[in-house]
């Protein structure tokens, strides 16, 4: 979702990003081969890699045709820079940044794709080496260029302020230049976070810390709470309404068309009506591609995480920020071959990382706070708060996935992902209710995935 700008270059602890790895196929098709679908959903996890690949840039032609689903890219994903990009991120640059960046030919000028972003094409830009700075520009930045399911809506307008508000508070880096097509932000030094740290009780800590925080900002946004299922109705729409003409697209869709989506969707709405959970400024995609663990940081600083990537970021309820969290703890986005991520359900953290987590958020609340409460019985109101809200995250991105699915140029595999997605959410549902009902829709879609 994800997804930036903020990438290391050489750490690559993460392991081998899914290169020279041996999984079998693909779980869900035979048409799509890979490893076991492990882990998860968007990455803004930014490292640039020198990798090289047979298949176009995600904007050349060669990869728009009626469906956009890459299954064209099963070698691998791109690393190559086409010559429109080039040339529009040079011209972006020169006239945004201008000092020594006005001086310098196209030729000499410095691009490479940074890897993750699935609503998002990321880019670094770089001045050459023998150039020197005239001022205070900056030598190295960060190039997002939205994704075809953001570009041209009202909430790049929010968006872009929300971004610019908090580089001037500092929680988030700073604004360079800004247009419809996209915007130039700073370049953090940061060593990659992996999904498996996001279970590593510090950086849990740490990163429940970051979001209370981020939940008690006041931003001069609508506070209505119309973002989720505001943005459930519109994707719902827009999927009933697709049309897809590859076969292999075609046969995944009519699978998925086969759910009476309008009932499950009828009955969250129900379910998180009788779920209390308070209105707060939300993140809406902390994921561990849209955290950043700075480098430049002192010593005595015991902190060294920063949120990145507000597109998603309204006034939402508290719940879904927790559960969308805990769904990221399963998807690792940074596998290099089709369909480009992972996923490992019994990754979901347990009772216990989930009360870890939890009572790190509340205890940066108690921070500004005289009230006493009943913290056992606040805990476990939040923990059914959060699962709830999981179900949530499953069926947004869900949906967000099959519209992607037919409109995105960036390499993934949206269509396996939905069925991955509403798979997991009802397994959630089915275990947290000691229950198992094989007429219910997550008994279908377990044994359609398996198809």
């Amino acid at each position: 979702h994800t997804p930036f700008g903020y990438t290391s270059i050489t750490d690559r602890s993460c392991g081998d990003g899914g290169l020279g790895r041996t999984d079998g196929p693909g779980l869900f098709s035979p048409e799509d081969t890979g490893p076991p679908l492990d882990r998860k959903r968007v990455v803004n996890a930014l490292i640039v890699n020198e990798r090289k690949s047979r298949t176009p840039s995600p904007l050349s032609e060669a990869n728009c045709d009626d469906d956009s689903e890459a299954e064209s890219f099963r070698d691998g994903r791109t690393e190559d820079v086409d010559r429109d990009t080039r040339s529009r991120a040079f011209a972006w640059c020169r006239d945004f940044l201008s000092g020594s960046w006005k001086s310098i030919k196209e030729e000499d000028f410095q691009i490479s794709i940074v890897s993750g972003g699935l609503s998002n094409l990321l880019y670094l830009c770089t001045l050459p080496e023998q150039v020197h700075a005239m001022g205070e520009e900056p030598r190295r930045v960060l190039l997002r260029i939205y994704g075809a399911i953001l570009q041209g809506v009202d909430s790049l307008v929010l968006e872009s302020v929300m971004f610019a508000i908090l580089a001037e508070r500092t929680l988030g880096p700073k604004l360079y230049g800004i247009f419809p097509e996209g915007r130039l932000e700073q370049y953090l030094p940061n060593t990659r976070m992996c999904t498996d740290q996001l279970s590593d009780p510090a950086i849990s800590a740490e990163i429940a810390t970051k979001l209370a925080r981020f939940h008690e900002m006041v931003m001069p946004f609508n506070k209505e709470p119309k973002w989720l299922f505001g943005n459930i109705d519109k994707y719902m729409d827009q999927v009933l309404k697709l049309n897809f003409t590859r076969e292999t697209h075609l046969k995944k869709y009519k699978k998925l068309m086969k759910l009476d989506l309008a009932a499950e969707l009828e009955g969250l709405r129900v379910l998180l009506a009788a779920t209390p959970s308070p209105v707060v400024f939300c993140h809406n995609d902390v994921q561990e591609g849209n955290i950043l663990m700075l480098e430049d940081r002192t010593q005595t600083s015991r902190e060294r995480l920063m949120l990145i990537d507000f597109e998603y970021s309204s006034y939402n309820y508290r719940g879904f920020d927790f559960g969308n969290h805990f769904c990221e703890w399963m998807y690792d986005y940074t596998y290099n071959q089709w369909p480009f991520y992972k996923a490992t359900p019994e990754n979901y953290p347990t009772r216990e990382q989930q009360l870890h987590f939890i009572r790190n958020y509340l205890a940066e609340q108690r921070r500004h706070s005289d009230i006493t409460i009943d913290q056992t019985q606040i805990e476990e109101d939040m923990i059914i708060e959060a699962n709830r809200y999981a179900l949530a995250s499953h069926f947004l991105w869900g949906l967000w996935s099959i519209i992607q699915a037919k409109i995105s140029k960036i390499e993934f595999g949206y269509m396996v992902r939905r069925i991955l997605l509403q798979s997991h959410a009802f397994y959630i549902y089915f275990k947290s209710h000691k229950q198992v009902c094989e007429s219910c829709i997550c008994f279908v879609l377990v044994n359609l995935t398996s198809q």
